[in-house]
């Protein structure tokens, strides 16, 4: 309620002051509001209350359109628009946007993405990942008890035990399947994700130990980071190359932009970095 008013007030004041300044200058300025304009607010206002708008709803939206651009135009004839971070910024990005489109060309090729794969290769790779089993010891028994645990179990395994009968009970897995080792540093924490690659395969080994405790492990397959097919990725890939074209995009139009003007910097300050 009250910033709708004091607005209105400001508009009414500016429009005072400015007809007193220089009266008639706006006069004879023209405002086409065409259909396609006419169109646009008509979608604007099915998406938002979703059904279209009346003949009256419609008149109401063209003439607050045409209110709009006139409190614009007195405005920017006042230089408000001046020294405006807010106008400055929507103004640039508008412009940036133009850029873009104008720069934009035909979709990606399969070679295209590839080759942004290879030069990007640590935002595509997946991580390793490794199956296992283990066998948890309580990180807040005694050293002593967990060194006496573990070759207990070990000789228990040896005898074909159920390694699932075995150590403390313990809501962590007692065995994954191709897990990331993220995952793996997530859920055991990064010292036991660490050692996993390294240890041999098919044995048990430990102990081991990890931010919760001590585990005997039998790691039983390793694969290695790699860059998945193009087709496994093929939407993030074209998302982050487009990304990647609209930002290459702004960078060289305003380059070109920035060359046509002598800018002077009195303040004896760093060579500023680039900047999309």
């Amino acid at each position: 309620g009250e910033p709708i008013l004091h607005f209105a007030l400001i508009g009414a004041l500016l429009f005072f002051v400015y007809g007193r300044i220089n009266p008639g200058a706006a006069a004879g300025e023209r405002i086409v509001v065409t259909q396609a304009i006419v169109d646009d607010l008509a979608r604007q206002h099915q998406a938002r209350w979703m059904r279209p708008p009346s003949e009256q709803e419609l008149a109401n939206l063209v003439e607050a359109h045409v209110r709009d651009e006139i409190l614009f135009r007195e405005g920017v004839a006042l230089g408000l628009d001046s020294d405006d971070p807010v106008i400055k910024r929507r103004v640039r990005q508008k412009l940036e946007l133009m850029a873009e489109e104008q720069m934009a060309g035909a979709a990606p090729t399969d070679a295209e993405l590839s080759d942004y794969m290879a030069r990007n290769a640590a935002r595509f790779t997946r991580p390793a990942r490794v199956s296992f089993e283990q066998i948890f010891f309580d990180g807040s028994r005694t050293v002593a008890e967990v060194e006496r645990a573990v070759p207990a179990s070990n000789g228990a395994l040896a005898s074909g035990a159920d390694p699932a009968r075995l150590g403390q009970p313990t809501l962590l897995p007692r065995a994954a399947e191709a897990m990331p080792l993220d995952m793996v540093a997530r859920d055991f924490g990064s010292a036991l994700a660490e050692q996993l690659p390294k240890l041999p395969q098919g044995v048990w080994v430990g102990p081991v130990s990890s931010a919760l405790g001590a585990h005997l492990v039998r790691v039983t397959a390793v694969q290695p980071a790699a860059l998945p097919p193009l087709d496994d990725v093929r939407q993030q890939v074209a998302r982050e190359w487009e990304n990647a074209r609209r930002e290459r995009s702004r960078t060289e139009s305003y380059r070109k932009l920035r060359d046509r003007y002598d800018v002077v910097v009195e303040p004896k300050l760093p060579q500023a970095r680039p900047t999309p």
